[in-house]
């Protein structure tokens, strides 16, 4: 597309330089009292000239608005596809109102810059190269002339450039300020009402929209400046040429043809001089925004795939690269034959003397963490806030990476193993209940793409989602950004279901049941007790009520593990637990009596 937007550039301004050549010839004919057919012969060519010179120029630009969305396309996927490898420290590393900017904003700059780039700066050399020669052609004189007015106006350009590119750091800095600013108070505007703090959000905008606006003004400044500048000296320098010309011609020295040829060629060349230096004044802002796009693609994340995967065995009959097992038939989700085989001895998932530790952090979050959660069996964790029992959820996806000790699926450590295996085989209810804009079907999708209507009614009913039936438009009712449009519990019970569609070996419930009430709750549990009986089940919660029937709970404390059991055997023998579930106990009774 380059080379033919080169060729397209060149047939466009070699037969636009013709036409002056060409009315040389014709003046200079028609002064002598050259014959009628030679004039329209000439006027003939100069039309087929300017048709081509036409043509070029329309091609060009459709060629070149097709390039630019090409790149803004490729830059975006890319951008897209690497982010989705980042961890969470590499995201806080950006910053999420940082990657909008440089994903949306950045791309416009750049593809803005290769449009002007190849419109009004592409041409620039070959108009100047033959606009000098023809002048040379003409006129030695001239030629010169011409030579030293290309000359004067090319160190303006250096000097803007370099004048103009911190302006537009600062710019673009201001700009990510900006947008996480906005999208903080759009996101918080709830918040922000109820603690009356309008004033306050306002001073906050009107603080970093004031720095963006002074650098702005200072860019545009500049620019105007250098506008005038060049205006001026484009001007001055014409009047030179058509005095000079003029001087010349009254001395014989240039016939009235070639004072036309030379004074359009002045025009044109100052012309695409005057235009390159509008648009290289942005070539600085480009240039940032590239920068800004290649710290991105270059920065490498801190969890890798395994240097063994794939290939990588899960268990010794089931290799890791082998396909998603498929759906049972007793349930709505499931594991195939061979897997629930070889999964017998083998845990499911495993961690081993688990240690973990924030990169900003001066202690350990975790201590110590040993537990499994095996097939056909519900664990449950436990523990105040801030324990750590999200953390464990991030460790089991490896959104996060242990310190020390190991996290093992199937007897295999996750760092072993390709990150879409391990994802494949686990699927996740997030503590926030997100939802993605469409329709309730689509959103099941997710879980399990290609899914019969059927299979998705399975799943909501599993989930107590039965509200979906009474809604007019069932499984296509249109899902709000986040699903706002459903309330919390609603929320919830959606995410569960997309869940249940994908057939895994491991579902992780990451305080997933807290916005449900206790009959709810409970009709649930017993859902899921029948329906993941092939499954190993997770469930990360607050409310005793919600894992009383837990095969196995783990209660967290301060990072470290103060008890593993049955409920009745942690009433005996864990006193954190106890309080825990003295406490709740309390709660129900005041809340009973108010």
């Amino acid at each position: 597309m380059l080379v033919l937007l080169v060729l397209l550039m060149l047939l466009e301004v070699g037969s636009g330089l013709m036409i002056p050549t060409m009315t040389a010839e014709l003046i200079n004919r028609g002064l002598e009292g050259t014959e009628p057919a030679v004039i329209v012969r000439g006027g003939c060519l100069m039309a087929a000239a300017s048709l081509l010179a036409g043509l070029g120029a329309l091609a060009g630009s459709y060629l070149t608005a097709l390039l630019a969305a090409e790149l803004g396309r490729y830059l975006r996927n890319r951008l897209y596809d690497h982010v989705l490898r980042f961890s969470e420290a590499d995201m806080e590393h950006f910053g999420t109102g940082s990657m909008v900017t440089r994903t949306l904003s950045d791309v416009n700059v750049v593809q803005q810059a290769l449009v002007m780039l190849a419109l009004m700066v592409l041409p620039v050399p070959v108009v100047c190269l033959l606009g000098i020669g023809l002048s040379f052609y003409l006129d030695a004189t001239m030629g010169w002339l011409m030579l030293g007015v290309t000359l004067v106006l090319l160190p303006l350009m250096v000097v803007v450039l370099r004048l103009a590119a911190p302006c537009f750091v600062k710019l673009q800095l201001f700009l990510d300020r900006m947008n996480t600013v906005v999208r903080e108070v759009v996101t918080g505007v709830r918040v922000i009402r109820a603690f009356n703090k309008e004033e306050h959000e306002v001073q906050r905008m009107e603080t970093v929209f004031r720095d963006y606006r002074g650098v702005a003004v200072k860019a545009n400044r500049l620019f105007a400046g250098m506008e005038s500048t060049a205006l001026l000296l484009v001007n001055v320098m014409l009047v030179v040429i058509l005095y000079v010309c003029g001087v010349r011609t009254g001395a014989g020295a240039m016939e009235m043809g070639d004072l036309a040829a030379v004074s359009q060629y002045a025009v044109l060349v100052l012309f695409f001089l005057m235009m390159a230096q509008m648009v290289m004044v942005m070539m600085p802002r480009a240039g940032v925004c590239l920068r800004r796009i290649r710290e991105v693609l270059e920065y490498e994340p801190s969890i890798q795939d395994g240097e063994d995967a794939p290939g990588a065995p899960m268990c010794p009959a089931l290799p890791l690269s082998a396909a998603s097992p498929a759906p049972s038939a007793s349930g709505v989700s499931g594991v195939s034959g061979a897997a629930r085989l070889s999964g017998e001895a083998l845990p499911v998932m495993r961690f081993r003397s688990v240690c973990f530790r924030y990169p900003d952090a001066e202690e350990d979050t975790l201590h110590d963490i040993d537990f499994s959660c095996r097939r056909g069996e519900t664990t449950a964790i436990i523990g105040s806030t801030g324990c750590g029992k999200s953390t464990i959820a991030k460790l089991m996806l490896r959104f996060l990476d242990v310190t020390s000790g190991a996290v093992e699926l199937f007897g295999t450590d996750v760092r072993r193993l390709r990150q879409a295996d391990l994802r494949a085989r686990v699927a996740c209810v997030p503590q926030r209940s997100w939802l993605f804009s469409g329709t309730i079907a689509e959103n099941l999708s997710y879980g399990l793409p290609g899914a019969s209507p059927q299979r998705m009614r399975e799943a909501l009913r599993m989930a107590q989602a039965q509200f979906v039936e009474e809604l007019p438009e069932g499984l296509d009712a249109r899902v709000a950004q986040g699903g706002t449009n459903f309330s919390g519990g609603q929320r919830q019970r959606l995410a569960i279901a997309r869940a249940l569609m994908k057939p895994a070996d491991l579902f992780l419930f990451d305080d997933s049941f807290s916005a449900l009430d206790v009959r709810t709750d409970a009709a649930l549990r017993r859902a899921l007790r029948e329906g993941l009986r092939d499954a190993a089940v997770l469930v990360i919660a607050q409310r005793i009520s919600s894992i009383a029937h837990a095969d196995r709970i783990v209660v967290l404390e301060d990072g470290r593990m103060v008890g593993c059991g049955r409920h009745a055997e942690l009433m005996e023998s864990c006193a954190v637990y106890r309080e825990i579930a003295r406490s709740q106990m309390r709660r129900e009774e005041d809340c009973s009596h108010g």
